[in-house]
Order: C-alpha cells, then structure tokens, then sequence
C-alpha cells in the first residue's frame, strides 16, 4: 500500500461529516449482521463513495481484485489486492474502486459484538482502522458468510454470529502480527508505541507532554530520550505532528472557521497556530482548505 496524500473533498458538506446507516438514519440495523460484493454498493455510485461515517456500525472490506483509493480519518492511500481495510465505528472513510473491482464488504452492528467490539476485547487491533494484507485464503471465508447470509436456515443467525467472529478473530490476529513486525522488539519501543497510541487518541485532550508520561510511569525526561532513539523525534514534536494530522482532517472534512479548529486543538492564539501550521505543511490553512475545495472531488 502506497501512500498517495490525495483526500477528496465533497464541497457541499457543512461542519458535521455525514453519518451513514445501511437501512436509513433512524432505522433498527435489521439483521444480525450485512454482508454485500463491492459492485453490489459501488457500481451504481460511479465506484465511488464519498467521506462518511457510521456511528454505530463496524465495517472490514476485502479487496479481492481491482485497485482501490481511499482516505481514513483523512490520511490518502492506495490499496492493491488482496487487502483488508477496517473501519470502527466512526471512523470518516471513503472509497474510490477501479470499475469492476471484485470483494466483499462486512458490516456488524458495533454493540450487538461485545465480544469483538468491547474495551477490553481479545480483538483489541480492531479498535484502529487498518489496511492490512489478507492473510491466504480469506476470500473463502467471506464467500462463505456470503452464502449464509442468503439460507433461510433456522441456524442462520448463529452460523451467521459464529462465522463473523471467527473471521474478526482471524483479521485481529492478521493486524497484530503486522504491526509487531513494524515495530523494533524491546521495552522501551513498547514504551514508545503506547505513547503514540495516547497520543492518536487524545489529540483533543490538550495533554503535555507531562501528563503522557506520568501516565506510563515514566519521567518528562526519559520520555524525551526514549521518543528520541526509537522515532527520531521529542515527544513536544510528535505530539505537535498529530495535532496538525488532526487540523488537516478538519480543514478538509468540516466547514469550521480555522480560529474555532485551533481553539479544539489546543491553541489559544490563532496566530501561533497559523505559524505551525505553515511549518508543518507549507501552507496556510486557508490555503490548504481552497486546494481540497471543487474539482475532482465534488459530488
């Protein structure tokens, strides 16, 4: 998977990102779960699906031929088959097949999986969208959820139930092993990956540097030299890097003025938050917001 840069922006969203159902927006999910080809949902859409998100619902594409672009919580990639793309709830995703792309797309209703879904869930890789390779011999398995979700069998909802979580299983298997292999073996990298992981995930949260550490046990100080020998950066930098990550999805995905964007990040003073924007991108934010504006991507 290659990183492309490239984020489609739909012009005619305003400062909320469309929150999508499968049956219609105030509709019970029907079913245990939804399974459907790609060309089932993308053909009639011009293979492509605009930025949205579910707040309810968790989905895994698998990519069998074709090639895929898609954007993640506003990071651009292209994806080559056979790839696994998970989606948790809430996550702003969308996709852009080459015409015929082959696969399957999974939808489970997040709450009725608790033993997928919960917080302390054995499948706890799930909880972060990913773009893996498919493990060999995936497709059989989709295929075959496939065929159970047409049965009239009275067995259908739990064959259904059961085959869903042994593929998640499979899936968050697949996504541990690729991610141990990315990270350098040892405690401190360890250390260093659940920095990051806090990091991504309180980006909102205005926490110093200071509060991160207290909250691995460590000193300000040993935080800095281990951020340094295993990322290359202090942990003031990459804290700054994924709040401007996080100023780029909103820029992109939201109508809110800049000044209101810098206050949620963190930033009392507009001005210092247009300077570091600048440094991190080379743009304004103004600007950066006009380049993702008409053209290519409007709907």
């Amino acid at each position: 998977m290659d990183g492309t840069g490239k984020v489609w922006h739909f012009s005619d969203m305003d400062s909320t990102i469309p929150a999508w159902q499968l049956y219609g927006e105030r509709r019970v999910f029907p079913d245990v779960m939804h399974i459907e080809r790609i060309v089932d949902r993308a053909a009639g859409l011009e293979w492509r699906i605009a930025p949205h998100r579910h707040l309810a619902l968790h989905q895994i594409l698998f990519l069998q031929a074709g090639d895929l672009q898609l954007t993640v919580d506003g990071q651009g990639m292209q994806a080559a088959p056979p790839v696994l793309v998970n989606i948790p709830r809430g996550s702003v995703h969308g996709f852009r097949f080459s015409v015929g792309a082959e696969g399957y797309v999974l939808t489970l209703p997040a709450d009725d999986f608790p033993e997928i879904f919960a917080a302390d869930a054995p499948t706890a890789a799930l909880a972060q969208p990913l773009v893996i390779a498919a493990p060999e011999g995936i497709g059989t398995e989709f295929a075959r959820i496939a065929d159970l979700y047409q049965c009239k069998s009275p067995l259908r909802r739990l064959s259904l139930r059961a085959a869903s979580v042994g593929l998640a299983c499979r899936i968050a298997e697949a996504a541990t092993e690729a991610a141990q292999s990315r990270q350098p073996a040892g405690r401190d990298a360890e250390r260093v990956a659940r920095f990051l992981d806090r990091v991504r995930s309180t980006a909102r949260n205005r926490m110093s540097v200071a509060d991160h550490a207290a909250a691995l046990g460590l000193s300000p100080r040993h935080l800095a030299r281990l951020c340094r020998d295993h990322a290359g950066e202090s942990p003031k930098a990459l804290i700054e890097a994924e709040l401007m990550r996080e100023a780029c999805r909103s820029l992109v995905y939201t109508r809110m003025p800049v000044q209101r964007i810098a206050w949620q990040l963190g930033y009392d003073d507009p001005a210092y938050f247009a300077r570091r924007f600048r440094a991190h991108t080379g743009q304004t934010a103004s600007d950066y917001r006009a380049a993702f504006d008409g053209g290519e991507g409007e709907a």
